[in-house]
């Protein structure tokens, strides 16, 4: 059983003693943690907190839990029950509400959960009130409602609002989409994604939607990540019912993947690069990904005579860095769009807007708009930590080891070669280090990871 408690967010598997895995009385306490940093800080006059979660199996089990703890500590709660990360994310703006819990565990297999937490801007906590909240849990200090104050619970659907929102934004073009005849497979691996893409892509007026793992069961077909060894399923689809591309989401919907006609990945890395060029030649201005992203976004940008900036990995340090440098498009290399024009959290709804609109007004296949980029290999790889490791010993020594080569420090360690680049950091997710390393090549990306491993 494991429960990982970061700034992040409260991660783990389902079951096992308390402290051991996320299980009920862990999410009382977390919960409580959370509604109480809200309650002193929120500068919201509401007191409404959003709940939302994935179609994991666990995950009405969690909700009753946090929506009960909430109750509990006199916030009255607006459940709009089976929805995407993003769409959680504008329900709070909508509402007006203090804040937002999500219930999910992104990639993670089906026995993994969490809470991820919302401010009232509806975007995820800071660094320092993420301590806070862990702070709070330790102490257990916690002030619950007397009887007539508890809170009150409200049941609303926002997924059709999400949909609206997306084409109501100026840069996707329903009728360009609608003009093309596509013909899309999904594959949303069980969760809310098979729900809300679909009906999104009817919307677009896409012809043909071809559904796969769109049942949300939480069973997932596959290992959920959306990275190319998972996908083998959508791939023979796409050769079987020969479609103009694929569209593949996590859980929670806020990574977006693409499918070549061929049944080849366009590659994860390059869903915020097509999109940050589609973005560039109607609204020019910055852009920014993390430190873990492909150099082609960088490439692209400079390109169009802007700026590029790097912000450590994780969506609140991406979205930090955009605010600062007035970014147009931002976003993580694993799939990962964020828009500000639509709001400052990674939404694969609005990134299949955004790229549809592209592709039609390119009127190439997916294949040869692939072409048109720098061409970058990523090769992630991870090393499991045992508890002999001392991670910051072995960062500190890749550092000086490696002095002479351009060293970036603010999340673990990137070192810069001519060519390529090599990024280790802790996850803040799994109990692992993340290896990441990109070249011209596979072999080449490879080795350097195998230089620095």
């Amino acid at each position: 059983m494991t429960l990982i408690k970061s700034i992040s967010g409260i991660r783990g598997t389902i079951g096992g003693g308390a402290g051991e895995g996320l299980n009920p009385l862990d999410i009382v306490k977390f919960t409580s943690a959370y509604a109480t940093l809200i309650r002193k800080t929120c500068t919201v006059k509401s007191n409404k907190i959003v709940v939302g979660r994935d179609a994991r199996i666990s995950g009405e089990m969690v909700k009753n839990v946090v929506v009960g703890t909430l109750m509990g500590m006199g916030w009255d709660v607006v459940d709009i029950d089976l929805a995407s990360t993003p769409t959680t994310e504008l329900a709070v703006t909508m509402e007006g509400a203090s804040g937002g819990i999500i219930l999910t565990a992104s990639h993670n297999p089906k026995q993994w959960n969490a809470l991820k937490l919302l401010n009232s801007q509806g975007e995820f906590l800071s660094a320092a009130d993420g301590a806070q909240v862990l702070e709070l849990a330790a102490k257990e200090d916690f002030e619950y409602a007397e009887v007539d104050e508890l809170g009150e619970i409200t049941e609303k659907d926002y997924t059709q609002y999400h949909i609206d929102h997306v084409l109501g934004l100026k840069l996707v073009n329903r009728d360009a989409i609608a003009k093309a005849n596509l013909k899309v497979v999904v594959d949303a691996v069980n969760s809310i994604g098979g729900v809300v893409i679909p009906e999104l892509l009817r919307a677009l007026g896409v012809k043909e939607v071809v559904e796969l793992n769109c049942e949300p069961t939480g069973k997932f077909a596959h290992n959920p990540e959306p990275i190319p060894e998972n996908l083998t399923q959508i791939a023979a689809k796409m050769k079987e019912c020969h479609a103009d591309l694929g569209i593949v989401v996590d859980p929670d919907v806020d990574r977006l993947a693409l499918i070549s006609e061929t049944g080849e990945m366009f590659g994860e890395e390059y869903t915020l690069v097509a999109v940050a060029d589609y973005v560039l030649k109607h609204t020019p201005g910055n852009t920014v990904s993390n430190l873990s992203s492909s150099r082609a976004l960088k490439d692209i940008t400079v390109a169009a005579g802007q700026e590029y900036n790097a912000g450590a990995v994780g969506e609140v340090n991406v979205v930090a860095k955009m605010k600062a440098t007035h970014a147009v498009i931002g976003g993580e290399g694993n799939g990962g769009v964020i828009y500000p024009d639509s709001h400052y959290g990674r939404d694969a709804l609005v990134g299949v807007g955004l790229f549809l609109s592209h592709y039609v007004a390119k009127g190439k296949k997916m294949t040869e708009l692939k072409k048109e980029y720098p061409q970058y290999f990523i090769s992630k790889n991870k090393i499991t930590l045992s508890p002999e490791m001392n991670v910051d010993k072995i960062l500190k020594g890749l550092k000086e080891k490696y002095a002479n080569e351009k060293v970036t420090d603010i999340d673990g360690v990137k070192i810069d070669f001519e060519r390529g680049w090599v990024h280790l950091r802790k996850s803040n997710t799994e109990p692992i280090i993340r290896i990441y390393s990109e070249a011209k090549d596979e072999a080449a990306a490879n080795a350097l990871a195998e230089e620095v491993i």
